[in-house]
């Protein structure tokens, strides 16, 4: 018997996947809708504005689990537990099976989210409201950054799928506190 299918012969997984797909093209025509009643300058604020909050309690749930982050002063193994945890942050938000993502430590501070499948830009597509959506990808890492206790000085798109680019690049800057006593 196939692990992902139940004593009922369903594949509860597959079931899972295409729930989560149907609640994703609910969203996309509801943001549409949204942005022919009310203008899309609306639609991708309320768009944000509810992604941020949804963000925010994956950031809380995720710091919960892991506790507090390290503050060993080394400052590469901290930002690599925090890019770990802006991973598990994505993973509960957004299926694996439905977007392609990977992020990255360089220098001291930033951490870089690279995606290469979207699959909130699938079914905005598909709902024909690519014209004029903004991604709300920055609200997103405000929202996980805030919930995981993490001040972020840049939180900005480099490239993005929605402009054609063959990824989205995103770059998170993070505050890193001063030792204790050093010039600031």
């Amino acid at each position: 018997m196939n692990t992902a299918t139940g004593g009922d012969g369903v594949n509860h997984r597959a079931q899972t996947v295409e729930a989560y797909r149907l609640w994703w093209q609910h969203d996309a025509h509801w943001y549409q809708g949204v942005a022919r009643r009310f203008g899309q300058q609306a639609a991708n604020e309320i768009n944000a504005e509810a992604m941020r909050k949804v963000a925010l309690k994956v950031g809380q749930q995720v710091a919960r689990r892991c506790g507090a982050l390290p503050g060993s002063g080394d400052s590469g193994k901290d930002l690599e537990e925090l890019r770990r945890r802006y991973d598990e942050c994505g993973d509960r938000m957004f299926p694996r099976e439905l977007r392609n993502a990977s992020t990255g430590v360089e220098d001291d501070d930033l951490i870089v989210l690279t995606l290469r499948r979207n699959f909130a830009i699938t079914m905005v597509r598909m709902a024909g409201s690519m014209e004029g959506y903004q991604c709300p990808c920055t609200d997103v890492h405000a929202g996980w950054s805030e919930g995981l206790g993490v001040t972020l000085t840049e939180n900005r798109a480099t490239s993005c799928l929605r402009e054609g680019d063959p990824a989205c690049r995103l770059l998170m800057r993070v505050r890193t506190p001063h030792a204790p006593g050093a010039e600031g």
